[in-house]
């Protein structure tokens, strides 16, 4: 017991980051399932349940909150996604880790209240609302299509611009070269699996960068 106790502390004294989130309570399926999508679609990680934001135990306050959890596994991510519970009495209290792998075959979806679909990725400690470059990546990924990249006037064109930006968003690099969207999105995502480019995340969005001796030539 006191091992357990031990090991839970240890986890609380990380805080929140990339791969650990915690949870005051459970009183919404849908919103652990954006948490869940999160975690699968990035590198996994855990939930600690019945721990405040500020690292304090309060304690799992029902068997209620348990079977929340696996219904956002089961039913509001698709697909499905298996998870692992283990609960650990710390305090006197019971604190539930929940431990969600990373899923091979991306995207992991969750399901609003709508029924629509979103993918989540996992940022520093933050759920982030993946962009249309994650999709494109994963869907690529999941039909392993091979990918050319062939140095034309349109390539060089994106290149050229992030050589002299320090970073542009999805929208100004649709502005600046006058491509149409779906263009736009299936470049930068080739661009980021060859290492090309890398995407970066502040201020709320997603930029676009060119990696430091990506070997383009671009001038």
């Amino acid at each position: 017991m006191t091992h357990s106790a031990d090991y839970i502390r240890r986890l609380i004294s990380e805080g929140e980051h990339v791969h650990q989130d915690f949870k005051f309570e459970i009183s919404d399926a849908r919103k652990i399932a954006k948490s869940i999508s999160a975690f699968a679609n990035t590198e996994g990680g855990r939930l600690l349940v019945g721990v405040k934001d500020n690292g304090k135990i309060a304690g799992v306050r029902s068997e209620e909150e348990i079977y929340m959890i696996e219904a956002a596994a089961q039913r509001y991510c698709q697909p499905p996604v298996d998870i692992h519970t283990y609960i650990y009495k710390v305090e006197g209290k019971d604190v539930l880790e929940v431990v969600i792998d990373e899923n091979p075959q991306k995207p992991v979806y969750a399901l609003d209240a709508e029924e629509r679909k979103w993918a989540y990725v996992r940022i520093k400690d933050e759920n982030i609302l993946a962009s249309p470059i994650h999709l494109n990546i994963w869907r690529h990924n999941r039909t392993e299509e091979k990918i050319i990249i062939a140095y034309t006037p349109r390539e060089q064109q994106i290149l050229s611009l992030l050589k002299q930006h320090p970073a542009l968003t999805l929208n100004q690099c649709q502005r600046l070269t006058r491509m149409n969207r779906k263009q736009i999105i299936s470049l930068l995502a080739d661009f980021i699996r060859f290492g090309l480019i890398e995407p970066v995340f502040y201020d709320h969005t997603f930029y676009f960068r060119l990696k430091e001796d990506n070997g383009t030539g671009t001038t």
